[in-house]
């Protein structure tokens, strides 16, 4: 039996909510267990109300979706629970502050339909929304824009990366460009568990939430030259 997934949706706009929760309820094997107008009702939802997902707007009135965020990542009863970001433009470089919060990726608030419910399957799954598409883009803007200001902070620093094995840099440089383990596994000759395991040891060497994070220390540590090879 396919389990339903549980989303709470955190946006201030009552008629995005209601649009959204309409989508959700005609859809199988997912549903709406919560709704929320801000930060703070987002967080206290996703633990009493059991959330698998949680779609969360950035910008919301008391607490914004980037705080709320990271206090859903940094709350160990609430480890399962993955926060996908709506935003209304591509260009907002408060996602990347999402992302470092422990956000799993991002969508724009005028996405299709199906594209917000396959967002939503993908980060329940564990997954990320990464590259090929917008969240490899603006990183790579936003590094070009602020190369080497610290203007994403977060839990991991660049230093970081001298932890890593030659492999381990390879597999993460991988990451950072959208492949998933099985293409990381053919690229490198390995086979997908082998793979799997790497990229395991890299986010509990660096302290990383997920694969959202690596692909913003890639580029960040300048292991990923935006629009370039990589830098190691």
């Amino acid at each position: 039996m396919t389990e339903v997934i549980r989303v709470v949706l955190a946006d201030d706009q009552h008629l995005v909510r209601a649009a959204f929760a309409m989508l959700i309820a005609a859809t199988p094997h997912m549903e709406v267990v919560g709704e929320a107008a801000h930060g703070g009702e987002a967080v206290e939802l996703a633990r009493t109300a059991r959330a698998d997902v949680v779609v969360m707007d950035i910008r919301m009135p008391q607490l914004d979706g980037i705080e709320a965020t990271r206090r859903i990542a940094a709350d160990e009863d609430l480890d399962g629970v993955k926060v996908l970001v709506l935003t209304t433009y591509d260009t907002d470089e408060h996602i990347i502050e999402a992302l470092r919060a422990g956000a799993s990726g991002f969508l724009v608030k005028d996405t299709k339909p199906q594209d917000l419910l396959d967002g939503i399957r993908t980060v329940a799954a564990g997954e990320a929304l990464l590259s090929p598409g917008p969240t490899a883009r603006l990183i790579e803007r936003v590094v070009r824009t602020h190369p080497g200001t610290g203007a994403v902070p977060g839990p991991v620093r660049p230093g970081a990366l001298s932890e890593l094995s030659p492999r381990e840099c390879e597999v993460l440089a991988l990451v950072a460009r959208g492949l998933n383990n099985t293409e990381i596994a053919d690229a490198l000759v390995l086979s997908p568990l082998t793979a799997k395991t790497h990229v395991s040891r890299i986010m509990g060497k660096l302290g990383a939430r997920d694969r959202a994070q690596l692909v913003v220390l890639a580029y960040e540590s300048g292991l990923i030259v935006p629009g370039g090879s990589d830098g190691a």
